[in-house]
């Protein structure tokens, strides 16, 4: 491995956070050189899951990503090597720190009742049964748990808790989703326990993620020479046995533009490919039109993992994921508002300023649905007076309280209607509609990570025996931690390039919250008493 660093080529499959970190990793830890490095995504912009993009007649952002101090070791060391683009002398590590220095997260806010009443959130709601069967779990090994889903542990009483439902749409949870994962998280963020009413553990970003982490990385990568080609699907690889009974990808079978061609691999060389995809298919709507539901797997998200995973019992099985669309999706919208109206309506309502309050949840509400006000400006180019709300409703398919239609019937107008019922404010819909534009995005496979699983479901990062290629992403197994992060893809990535290359530089742990002193007392207070 001696003289690999400075010959090997290596193709990163996917360009989402796990593709970045590892090229990222590969340059800075296994000293490759940039040039030697490719990434070939199917879309015309990088990033993956992490999108924000539009402009000021209208923001989207798919998701909005809460990052935790304590948990996110992986992602912390990522980003304390990116510069920000404003200033090449501070981190975007850096940045993040100051500026939750400046806007501190303390939600005063997260539960608002029927009649836009502010519930006790501090009241969680947990008797002596409940603090029983999350003491059940936890106590559990995974091999034990298997493919059994939450509800399969949890009484009637438990569902109805405020500690379930700000659990739930923090984190977006499901009573039907994997138990494993259940309890990998309550393992991994024990520490929110004592605060999870105020939310005063999440770190955000300056602006979305794309423009404030996707966008430094990029730029990063390529002033070190590293190659990004879009327009490239990946549909399939070949795979065999050298001399010594190692498993080697061979080839890469790609779509350029349309055009099949191949990419034979050297001795060499390597891939890394990500597998599967949370926003496959994912579609918009507008203020006039709900987005559509797509069932059929148009945008070949899955197609690579399917492919593959017909090569080798270890290679996982996609069909536990994305077998089941009505259990896996849910529907966010994003508002861009060019009056301050509703926002200094939510201030006084909340009592927070933008950016401070995180999400405020409905308990009411169908859809079950959640809000966050980010501080403005959350797009690069955003102006002044243009301010943006982003939401999203676990139960699309239930009826509205005010709209009386699903979710995902409803058009961007329509949302906003449900949202102002909410919040009590219906009496400034017209003002708030006619300068406010509303995008709605159905994600048919956004929670598909949490699906009931086994422990054969998911592939190893570098599977038994692998010479030159690893998987990345979400469906990739990594013992202990927690899907739905980027925590996870980007400590993907790290086994991947440190295992592969021979690094010697430590990975950093995962934290445990109950093996900290300091913090222990506090948590088991929080939750068992």
């Amino acid at each position: 491995m001696a003289d690999a660093p400075r010959q090997s080529r290596v193709h990163l499959v996917g360009g989402g956070i796990a593709s970045l970190a590892a090229a990222v990793f590969l340059v800075r830890d296994a000293g490759l050189p940039g040039e030697n490095i490719r990434v070939l995504e199917e879309l015309p912009v990088a990033g993956g899951s992490m999108d924000g993009s539009g402009e000021p007649a209208g923001y989207v952002t798919r998701g909005g990503r809460m990052l935790e101090e304590e948990a996110y070791t992986c992602l912390w060391d990522l980003l304390e090597t990116i510069p920000t683009l404003d200033d090449e002398t501070v981190s975007v590590r850096q940045e993040i720190i100051d500026f939750n220095e400046k806007w501190p997260t303390e939600a005063k806010a997260r539960l608002i009742g029927a009649g836009a009443r502010i519930l006790d959130a501090a009241d969680y709601g947990l008797d002596t049964h409940d603090r029983l069967e999350l003491l059940r779990l936890l106590m559990l090994p995974e091999r034990l748990i298997g493919a059994r889903r939450i509800e399969d542990f949890f009484s009637p009483h438990f569902f109805g808790t405020h500690f379930w439902t700000m659990w739930r749409t923090t984190f977006a949870f499901q009573n039907w989703h994997s138990a494993i994962e259940l309890r990998r998280y309550l393992l991994r963020f024990l520490q929110e326990f004592p605060r999870m009413h105020t939310l005063s553990g999440v770190r955000r970003t300056k602006l979305n993620q794309y423009d404030s982490i996707i966008r430094p990385v990029r730029a990063w990568l390529e002033a070190r020479g590293v190659r990004f080609e879009h327009g490239v699907r990946v549909t399939d690889a070949d795979f065999g046995t050298d001399e010594q009974g190692a498993r080697r990808l061979r080839r890469l079978h790609l779509e350029r533009a349309g055009v099949p061609e191949t990419c034979e691999l050297g001795p060499d060389d390597y891939a890394f490919l990500t597998l599967g995809s949370m926003t496959a298919d994912a579609t918009y709507g507008g203020d006039d039109r709900a987005p559509e539901l797509v069932r059929d797997k148009r945008d070949g998200g899955w197609r690579l993992w399917e492919a593959v995973a017909a090569k080798a019992d270890d290679f996982g099985r996609p069909a536990v994921f994305n077998g089941d669309v009505d259990e896996a999706k849910w529907e966010s919208f994003t508002l861009t508002m060019r009056s301050p109206q509703l926002l200094h309506r939510i201030e006084e309502l909340s009592g927070n300023l933008p950016g401070t309050g995180a999400l405020m949840t409905f308990t009411d509400s169908g859809w079950l649905m959640s809000v966050v006000v980010p501080h403005a400006p959350h797009f690069a180019d955003q102006p002044e007076d243009v301010y943006t709300l982003w939401g999203y409703g676990l139960f699309p398919d239930r009826p509205g309280d005010f709209t009386g239609k699903p979710m995902a019937e409803c058009t961007g107008r329509e949302i906003l209607t449900e949202l102002l019922g909410h919040l009590g404010m219906s009496d400034i819909e017209e003002g708030v509609a006619a300068t406010t534009t509303v995008i709605p995005v159905m994600m048919p496979y956004i929670t598909s990570q949490f699906a009931p699983r086994t422990t054969e479901d998911r592939p190893l990062v570098v599977p038994r025996g692998s010479a030159n290629f690893a998987f990345l992403g979400q469906y990739t197994e990594v013992p202990e931690d927690v899907v739905f992060t980027v925590e996870y893809s980007v400590r993907g990535a790290m086994h991947a390039v440190y295992e592969l290359f021979d690094v010697d530089r430590e990975i950093p742990g995962i934290h445990h919250a109950l093996a900290d002193p300091r913090g222990a007392f506090g948590v088991l207070r929080a939750a068992l008493v």
